[in-house]
């Protein structure tokens, strides 16, 4: 669109107008050109627009290596790690086990290695914690059992040798004489440490902050997660990790 003239104005103030307007695009242009530098920029860096800063990125907190295992803690501080299949079982024993452990695993196929670190000098109320942990992690949870036996030996109790041959993968032969836990109850107390981290523990579990009890039941895992995610207020990934295989249900909320 061409340039309009007042004719009301005379043709120098009509030009020094004209100069005022042309200096006043250049400004704008300039102005433009700089923000579309800057956000060429930004989008090489990878930087977010503004809207999806809103949402925030969640930003992944460094693990502990226990928390490669199921994991947990007695109400006076020991250790209890749980094997979540064959090869985590071999390589408790293997790497994990020292001499003063004790080494728990439910009456039953497809039961969970689960270490109680210090187990040799732990009090019976400890002994019956990590029992409440491999009853719960075993296959009696998927079948909907209220309780199974588990029992507890020493390291050197364990081997992979037994007679006939080798044992298998996860598997373990076991000499001598076995501490019992009669019908032991399945169930499972899920909540947050301290420092926000989603954590399972036996039903009686003190140390937590806002918590859940479950027990085998009648919702399918993936409901139950999202149940208990959004109960708890943390994401799906801190939960998914520590609940046992078969279905659940919710029994009651604390903190």
């Amino acid at each position: 669109m061409g340039a309009k003239i007042n004719l009301f104005e005379n043709a120098q103030r009509n030009a020094s107008n004209h100069y005022e307007r042309a200096k006043e695009l250049r400004e704008k242009m300039l102005g433009l050109e700089k923000a579309i530098s800057e956000t060429k920029s930004k989008l090489k860096k990878g930087e977010s627009a503004p809207a999806a800063k809103k949402k925030g990125v969640r930003v992944a907190r460094k693990k502990e290596w226990y928390e490669s295992f199921h994991w947990s803690f007695t109400n006076s501080g020991k250790l209890v790690l749980v094997g979540k299949d064959a090869k985590q079982n071999d390589l408790l024993v293997s790497r994990h086990m020292e001499e003063k452990d004790l080494f728990f695993h439910a009456d039953i196929k497809g039961g969970a290695a689960t270490i109680l670190k210090g187990g040799v000098d732990a009090s019976e109320e400890e002994k019956k914690y990590a029992a409440a942990l491999a009853a719960s992690y075993s296959k009696a949870w998927v079948r909907g059992f209220a309780g199974v036996d588990t029992y507890c030996v020493n390291k050197g109790q364990l081997s992979k040798h037994a007679q006939g041959g080798f044992v298998g993968a996860g598997g373990f032969a076991i000499a001598g004489q076995k501490e019992w836990f009669k019908n032991t109850p399945l169930g499972l107390r899920i909540g947050l440490d301290k420092e926000g981290r989603g954590c399972a523990g036996a039903p009686d579990a003190d140390w937590m902050g806002k918590s859940l009890f479950i027990v085998p039941g009648g919702k399918e895992k993936g409901a139950a997660l999202k149940e208990i995610s959004y109960l708890l207020g943390v994401d799906e990934t801190e939960v998914a990790q520590i609940l046992p295989s078969g279905k659940i249900k919710v029994l009651r909320e604390r903190g």
